[in-house]
């Protein structure tokens, strides 16, 4: 990558960082994260895949309490940057993919330094704030937002600065054996990090829509394309049933609904 390419690519890291605070514009998806990295430096498909197969972890991920999700801003930056500068193409997603765990759970140690030293500029703001000051309360507000951008745009900095030379050959010289374990490794995460979404949004009226996809997904001739229109369509079907069951039916199902719109609708008839 050149400077330009270089210089983009650290403001969509720092741009993640603070989005895995702000939450607002999703910069820390990985698939939005991925997807800018592979733009800017070229390689958009690379991103787009790499970022599709990352978020399918990244969508198991929650901070429960006090317990804090793995970084999924580190791991997406990191590993794509790590893919592109590897030069593997395709073949190199599994690998990044791998990568990209131990990379999420080491940004959990810089999560950690940062959020300690906001506590800290918290109290500083506080001392603005009984001096009625809110032009410094801004402005450290500001710095502490912006501690969490740097918290991704260093690494991500110090891995552009390693010649991707030697990335290549660090990648090169991995065994096959490390190499197709980190592949399948990859895939089994992706495989449970969608079995913990499924997991969650598991209910009654959920399951034959899940059962209908997986039936039409092994359908060779379906494009992407038309499995959305497919999905978009049942969604619009089933608001459209739920609308009816809140609106509709006998006045004893219409004040007590099961939440169960398709439910609903058979128990009246």
């Amino acid at each position: 990558m050149n400077a330009i390419q270089m210089i983009l690519v650290v403001v969509v890291a720092f741009l993640a960082g603070m989005e895995g605070i702000l939450d607002e514009w999703e910069f820390h998806q990985p698939l939005v994260a991925c997807t800018l990295i592979g733009l800017v430096s070229g390689h958009l498909s690379l991103g787009v895949m790499l970022g599709g197969s990352l978020q399918m972890i990244a969508m198991g991920w929650a901070n429960i309490g006090a317990a804090v999700a793995p970084d999924a801003a580190l791991a997406a930056v990191a590993s794509a940057i790590i893919l592109v500068q590897g030069g593997q193409g395709v073949s190199g997603i599994g690998t990044a993919t791998g990568i990209a765990i131990p990379l999420a759970v080491a940004g959990l140690f810089l999560t950690m330094i940062v959020r300690t030293i906001s506590t800290a500029i918290v109290h500083i703001m506080d001392s603005y704030a009984k001096k009625g000051n809110w032009r410094m309360i801004n402005v450290w507000q500001w710095i502490a937002v912006c501690l969490q951008g740097l918290r991704i745009a260093i690494p991500a900095a110090a891995l552009l600065a390693i010649p991707s030379s030697a990335v290549r050959a660090a990648l090169s010289s991995m065994p096959s054996w490390l190499t197709e374990g980190m592949t399948i490794g990859g895939g089994m995460v992706v495989a449970v990090g969608y079995a913990m979404v499924i997991n969650m949004m598991a209910s009654r009226e959920v399951w034959p829509f899940f059962a209908i996809g997986f039936a039409l997904a092994a359908i060779n001739d379906l494009t992407l394309i038309a499995l959305g229109a497919i999905g978009l369509s049942l969604a619009l079907m089933y608001l459209a049933l739920e609308d009816k069951a809140g609106k509709g039916g006998s006045s004893n199902n219409a004040a007590s609904g099961t939440g169960d719109p398709l439910g609903d609708i058979i128990d009246d008839y």
